[in-house]
C-alpha cells in the first residue's frame, strides 16, 4: 500500500520539528493555522495543501473521541463478537471478497508475501470491508490533533503529510476519515500513507479510497515491517509479531490471526 515516490518520502522526512504553538481549546486554532502554514511551506507543501489548511476547521468530534479513549479491554471472545459477529460469519464474507478478484490477491501475495486472508481480515476489522471509512474530514481532524497539546509532536508529521497528499491529488480536501485522521479502506495515518502507499489497481495513482490500492499498500506496510512469506501468522509463529506493527492491542492481533486462519481453513 505504500510505494511512494522517493521525493515524497524525503519531503516528509525533511519536515521541520514542531514550531507552531499548540493549544487545548478551539480559541487558538485559527492563529495556529497561520503559524503552521509557514511550517508547512518549509516542508514543501504547495498551494492546494495550503488552501486546504486555511479552509480546515477545529474538529470537536476529534477532540471528544481523543479525550474518551479507553483502550481495548475486551476478552478475545467479546472482541470477536463486537467487531466481527462471529468468526464463521466473518470468514464467509471475507472469502467472498477474495473470490471477487482472486488474481489480485495472488499477485499481491507473490509480491509481498502477505496472504489475502490477512488483508481481508484487516479490511473487515477496520472498516467493515469499506462500509464505514469515517465521518470526519481528514484534513480538519489531523490538523486538530496536530494543534492539540497532548500529542502535537506525534501528529504534526502526519498533518504535513495530509497536506502533501492534497497537493498531489491523493486526498480530497473534504474527504472523510476517522477521528484521528486515519483514512481509506484500511485506515492509514497520512504519514504512513505517504511512506507505504502503492498503486494496487494499476491506474497510475495511489488512492486509499480505492480498495485495491489500500489492500496492496497494507501488504507493503506489513512486508516493510518484517513480514516473511510462508512463515505463519498465528500466535507463536514468526509473522504474528508483525501484526503488532498494525495495531498494538493483543486482542486485535489475535482476532486478525484467528479470522485469517478461519478464512484459510
Amino acid at each position: 500500500m505504500r510505494r511512494l515516490v522517493c521525493a515524497l518520502v524525503l519531503s516528509l522526512a525533511a519536515a521541520p520539528a514542531l514550531a507552531a504553538s499548540c493549544g487545548n481549546t478551539s480559541s487558538g486554532f485559527n492563529a495556529w493555522k497561520s503559524e503552521f502554514a509557514a511550517e508547512a511551506q518549509r516542508a514543501g507543501v504547495g498551494n492546494r495543501g495550503l488552501q486546504a489548511l486555511q479552509a480546515a476547521s477545529y474538529s470537536q468530534k476529534t477532540i471528544n473521541a481523543d479525550r474518551n479513549q479507553k483502550g481495548v479491554k475486551y476478552s478475545f471472545n467479546d472482541f470477536v463478537r463486537i467487531r466481527l459477529g462471529s468468526l464463521d460469519s466473518f470468514a464467509s464474507q471475507a472469502r467472498k471478497r477474495i473470490a471477487r478478484n482472486p488474481g489480485f490477491f495472488a499477485n499481491v501475495e507473490a509480491r509481498y508475501g502477505v496472504p489475502g486472508s490477512i488483508l481481508v481480515s484487516i479490511h473487515g476489522m477496520e472498516t467493515g470491508f469499506g462500509r464505514n471509512m469515517g465521518s470526519v474530514p481528514v484534513v480538519s481532524s489531523i490538523l486538530t490533533v496536530a494543534y492539540d497539546c497532548r500529542r502535537a509532536s506525534f501528529f504534526t508529521p502526519h498533518a504535513i503529510a495530509a497536506l502533501q497528499m492534497v497537493d498531489r491529488g491523493m486526498l480530497s480536501p473534504n474527504q472523510n476519515g476517522a477521528y484521528h485522521g486515519e483514512l481509506g479502506h484500511t485506515q492509514f495515518l497520512p504519514g504512513n500513507a505517504m511512506r507505504y502507499g502503492v498503486d494496487g489497481s494499476g491506474d497510475g495513482r495511489v488512492d486509499f479510497y480505492n480498495e485495491w490500492d489500500a489492500l496492496a499498500s497494507t501488504a507493503n506496510f506489513l512486508r516493510q515491517k518484517g513480514w516473511k512469506a510462508g512463515r505463519g501468522y498465528e500466535q507463536g509463529q514468526p509473522n504474528f509479531r508483525v501484526l503488532n506493527e498494525w495495531n498494538a492491542a493483543t486482542v486485535y492481533q489475535q482476532a486478525i490471526a484467528a479470522a485469517a486462519a478461519r478464512i484459510d481453513g
